[in-house]
């Protein structure tokens, strides 16, 4: 099981950095070889469930995530979306905090830990460079996209 943590500064109001982050089916865009699925009706709340499927042919893995805290920025106050991941492979949980930050700028702070079940735990280093490298580029991404 590894932990880490991303931030990042956007020239972006709250509400549109919320909104680019937590538009679940977005995701999928911009992590490679994958596909996200959202299994409940919008709008987003605690106890919306949706799946990241990761992979190409039989060497996939579904990644079901449950939102467990929901709360939106609000006139200049943090927001905050915590997902559980509920898979039979991937485990951990995914926080996603956005506030103002320096400038005029809104701040976002990802922090996540991630476990493969079956996956030795000698491989963590490998797996948390790996994670932050693509995390990092997909939140890089969200933010850059409209």
């Amino acid at each position: 099981m590894v932990t880490f943590m991303l931030e990042r500064t956007a020239p972006l109001p709250l509400d549109e950095t919320w909104r680019r982050l937590t538009r679940w089916s977005r995701h999928g865009a911009v992590v490679p070889l994958t596909r996200v699925t959202v299994e409940t009706a919008e709008p987003t709340r605690e106890g919306t469930v949706f799946v990241a499927r990761t992979g190409v042919g039989p060497l996939t893995f579904d990644d079901r995530m449950e939102v467990t805290e929901w709360r939106p920025p609000t006139s200049g106050a943090a927001g905050l979306c915590r997902l559980e991941k509920r898979g039979r492979v991937v485990t951990g949980w995914a926080e996603i905090e956005v506030g103002p930050g320096p400038g005029g700028r809104t701040r976002v702070v990802w922090r996540e830990e991630l476990g493969f079940r079956f996956l030795p735990g000698l491989l963590d280093p490998v797996v948390r460079r790996t994670a932050r490298y693509v995390f990092g580029r997909a939140v890089n991404r969200l933010l850059r996209t409209p």
